[in-house]
């Protein structure tokens, strides 16, 4: 009879638990995550959605970006991003330019007065994860980083 060498695994019943555990830690993440990005936005304007701040925290990150890419980095209907870039475009966060390169394509980009507000919006330009991560030591940080990529990349 051969014994098994995986006698330091937990009980079916301990692991259940575990992962219950992080699913539960996760949505109360993810619900900070939501809520922050929330109050952010209205911080900014109050007819300003969520998707809108993210839209602006991308454009601010990566500079002018074509309607399409963006679309295709967030992962959403090209209809989104132009439903959202209208009502930037009225609060005065988000210019259309035309692409040099191709005259009927237009470039999205934040307009100065959003880069000016986002950077006055609760926690300036730190997001709700750099906020609470921020004391963390650099090891923790690494460790917790090559966990959410296990996580991330598992299909």
């Amino acid at each position: 009879m051969v014994m098994s060498e995986n006698v330091d695994l937990p009980p079916a019943a301990d692991a259940t638990e575990a992962l219950a555990e992080v699913e539960e830690q996760m949505m109360e993440l993810a619900a900070h995550v939501r809520g922050a990005i929330r109050e952010a936005a209205t911080s900014i304007d109050p007819a300003l959605q969520p998707f809108g701040l993210k839209i602006l925290r991308m454009l601010r990150r990566c500079g002018p970006t074509h309607a399409s890419a963006l679309a295709e980095s967030m992962d959403v209907d090209r209809s989104v991003i132009s439903r959202q870039a209208r009502l930037l475009e009225e609060l005065g966060l988000l210019e259309l330019a035309a692409d040099p390169a191709d005259g009927r394509a237009r470039f999205l980009a934040a307009t100065p007065l959003a880069i000016e507000k986002m950077s006055a919006a609760p926690g300036g330009d730190k997001s709700f994860i750099h906020a609470r991560l921020a004391g963390w030591p650099e090891a923790d940080l690494h460790e917790f980083a090559q966990l959410l990529k296990r996580l991330n990349s598992s299909t």
